[in-house]
């Protein structure tokens, strides 16, 4: 049976040949080349000043992180349901990481658990677009505002998103985005760093080149920092795929209509939100189902396997991991944090790869509906007896 792909890119001639032309030419004094022409397409696709191309979207937030001098002694809030790369840099950096809870309808961290979450050591929030969905970020930026807190844009799931016509990534005092190969938008590997401050633009050239001012070439480096770049053949795809941008993501947007269309009417199955006023890229088409059914994620992606669907788990909530569990802010997290104990459990992303075809959504459907009404009949059958 043909395995159905859960993500993969879009790869045109555009893109062989951007690519075929750096590892011929980009070389010397024409190294940068393909850095300039991506760096500025992607600013002005986002409408933003200053846009870093770099080799991760992790390496973006450590960078935002350092360059806003957070450290010990500080504390940074993100959601609690994200992927560990939200979080881990702050660890990086030697602050404390304090998970809030989520929206229960667009699963991004919420307005009110963000304030909740504020002491007096709080220096930053990291507001993560999940799965392309986008929290309130208006009313995070206006609490952050009165804080004196700096926010950072998790945008890595959410290229093409928008609130009222602004583009994801463009709320924050940077902006960060993946260009991992499942990402709508791809440079095999990679990432991308926004803002509109010249601040943070001079200081996080300075900490991603080991320390070395812009324009040095006597290798006087003024302090210990990082090496943070992207290179030439990453860069050329990068160009080729932020130039095919609105077909991207009107694709994205096209498979998940397939699903809401043929999900429609399936009782205790909740898709991806797109709330008034936002436009959501759908990176991941996810479900979260009704606990009623009895399905746990896992249970559901290997029923499904079974049938030739590949898919992947909701995330789990961060305080859940071994790698944060033994921290106290991760013991409060998980008597706090209900709806992303509520809702991780029971979530699933289907497959929505660039290149799935509407029969593989109508035969994701039709898979999922048959699991979906097996376990219904085994929970009837087990309440008869």
């Amino acid at each position: 049976m043909e395995r159905i792909p859960v993500a993969g890119p879009s790869i045109t001639q555009l893109e062989i040949d951007y690519v075929t032309d750096a590892v011929r030419n980009c070389w010397y004094d024409q190294a940068n080349k393909y850095h300039d022409l991506f760096e500025k397409a992607f600013a002005a696709y986002t409408g933003i000043q200053y846009a870093v191309a770099l080799p991760s979207c992790t390496s973006a937030l450590h960078l935002s992180l350092a360059a806003l001098n957070i450290g010990p002694g500080d504390e940074v809030i993100v959601p609690d349901v994200t992927w560990i790369a939200s979080a881990a840099p702050v660890s990086y950096v030697g602050a404390t990481t304090v998970f809030a809870d989520i929206d229960r309808n667009t699963w991004c961290i919420t307005p009110e658990s963000f304030e909740a979450c504020i002491t007096p050591a709080t220096r930053a929030v990291i507001a993560v677009d999940l799965y392309g969905s986008m929290p309130r970020l208006h009313e995070i930026r206006a609490i952050a505002e009165r804080h004196g807190i700096a926010v950072i844009e998790d945008a890595a799931e959410a290229f093409g998103s928008e609130i009222s016509g602004r583009r994801a990534g463009t709320f924050g005092d940077t902006g960060v985005f993946s260009f991992h190969g499942s990402k709508t938008m791809t440079t095999g590997e990679g990432g991308m760093l926004v803002t509109n401050r010249r601040d943070l633009f001079d200081r996080v050239h300075v900490l991603r080149d080991h320390g070395r001012r812009p324009g040095d070439v006597s290798f006087f480096n003024h302090e210990v920092a990082f090496k943070y770049k992207m290179s030439s053949m990453q860069a050329a795809l990068g160009l080729a795929q932020v130039e095919r941008a609105d077909e991207l993501v009107g694709r994205k947007r096209e498979i998940f209509r397939w699903y809401a269309e043929s999900l429609d009417g399936t009782e205790g199955v909740a898709l991806n939100a797109e709330p008034d006023g936002t436009l959501n890229s759908y990176w991941m088409v996810t479900t979260v189902l009704s606990p009623d059914f009895g399905l746990k994620k896992e249970t559901l992606g290997s029923l499904l396997a079974t049938r030739g669907v590949a898919t992947r788990p909701f995330f789990h909530p961060l305080s859940s991991l071994p790698a944060f569990e033994a921290l106290p802010e991760a013991q409060k997290a998980r008597e706090r944090n209900l709806y992303s104990y509520e809702i991780s459990p029971y979530g699933i992303n289907l497959p929505c790869a660039l290149s799935v075809t509407r029969d593989q959504v109508e035969r994701v459907c039709t898979a999922l509906k048959a699991v979906l009404k097996e376990s219904s009949q085994t929970s009837s059958a087990k309440r008869a007896a």
